[in-house]
């Protein structure tokens, strides 16, 4: 999420001695078909903004057992995180990372900040359990690959929590790809605006943590969705960055704006605005918006525009109706885990949109057009 590319996290950042001891490589399989009792779903920490909301659907879960870990929390005073969160939404809680995993989950949610991601992803595969990370899979393409790779060493899947895949307009415009309604893909504009996500998780726009701004942020999205939808390979990347949003805010030390340029195989181009553009006082965080032009039509679609808006008491009011993207991610993983199958979005995926955003980065720093590599 960072202009500064070369701003790379070392192990200053990460996780304090909460993964000590040998509990993470003592736990062994879970004696029971998971038919046959409650799933036991781990939370590592509680730094990103999606944490508490998934804990808060999970426990909404029939036969799901949640227990978190956030030992990190207590060094931010300011954000409300660890045991204090916990006992708010109503959450069993542990104090550090290895006695989370000696309880056996058998899958594991990493929300923790981006440049801490990969110890908490290998400790939990080497632990057994099924991963879903968080976005962006990591801030450095060989954190990205030792993630993957010690998934697969350790024989448990790897997904990458993308939401709007599961968005029923995006789901449509699949559809009516695949069926050749728009002809051959010519070319495609997205955008990801949001509100800057300073105050009680300000680590958002910190390089050293989050590994950049805006388009660390707000690319990732977009990029996935046209990795499912056209299936094509990224080949080379254009972007441009700046400072100019938010400004007055003496806390914020990367890129609030980028729009970037991807060029694939066989010649489709898409662009993607991911600027923190929505303004503070805004009803809702944001939104995503992506058009496709084929050679037999345009498609649109915006997955989070259903809504009820108004002016309240106080400010405006906007009320949410469309189904819950975040709420289908969980399922799609709950139930992957069950079966014994690779969830969608997989860690695969999540490496192919880090590839263009480090390259979307590596352009805005130098000017010049970047292969993906």
């Amino acid at each position: 999420m960072r202009a500064v590319a070369n701003a790379r996290p070392n192990a200053s950042v990460q996780p304090t001695s909460s993964l000590s001891g040998q509990a993470a490589s003592s736990a062994v399989a879970p004696q029971h078909p998971l038919s046959e009792r409650p799933l036991r779903v781990a939370l590592m920490s509680f730094a990103h903004v999606h944490a508490a909301g998934y804990a808060a659907l999970l426990q909404s879960m029939p036969n799901v057992e949640l227990r978190a870990s956030d030992p990190d929390g207590g060094n931010e005073p300011a954000e409300r995180r660890g045991r204090g969160l916990a006992d708010d939404l109503g959450v069993s809680y542990v104090d550090s990372y290895a006695e989370l995993l000696v309880w056996q989950p058998d899958a594991v949610i990493v929300t923790s900040e981006n440049a801490r991601h990969r110890p908490l992803v290998e400790a939990a595969a080497l632990a057994g359990a099924a991963v879903l990370c968080e976005k962006p899979l990591a801030t450095t393409l060989a954190d990205a690959l030792a993630m993957q790779a010690a998934c697969d060493a350790a024989g448990v899947t790897l997904m990458t929590a993308y939401p709007v895949r599961f968005s029923p307009a995006f789901a449509r415009l699949r559809e009516l790809v695949q069926a050749g309604g728009l002809g051959a893909l010519l070319a495609a504009t997205g955008t990801n605006n949001g509100q800057i996500p300073v105050g009680d998780r300000a680590w958002f726009t910190d390089p050293a943590l989050s590994g950049g701004g805006a388009m660390v942020d707000h690319i990732v999205h977009v990029a996935d969705l046209l990795d499912a939808l056209t299936g094509l390979t990224a080949q080379f990347v254009r972007a441009v960055s700046n400072r100019i949003l938010h400004a007055d805010k003496p806390e914020v030390r990367a890129e609030t704006g980028g729009l970037v340029t991807i060029s694939y195989a066989g010649g489709f181009v898409a662009t993607i605005d991911c600027s923190w553009s929505q303004p503070d006082n805004a009803p809702t965080w944001g939104g995503l918006t992506l058009q496709v032009v084929g050679t037999r039509g345009i498609a649109d679609i915006d997955p989070f525009a259903q809504h009820v808006g108004g002016v309240g008491a106080d400010e405006a009011v906007f009320l949410g109706y469309g189904k819950n993207t975040d709420e289908l991610l969980l399922n799609e993983f709950v139930h992957a885990v069950r079966a014994g199958r690779a969830g969608q979005p997989d860690g695969a995926a999540g490496i192919r949109s880090l590839k263009i955003v480090l390259a979307a980065q590596e352009s805005a720093r130098t000017g010049e057009v970047v292969s993906i590599r």
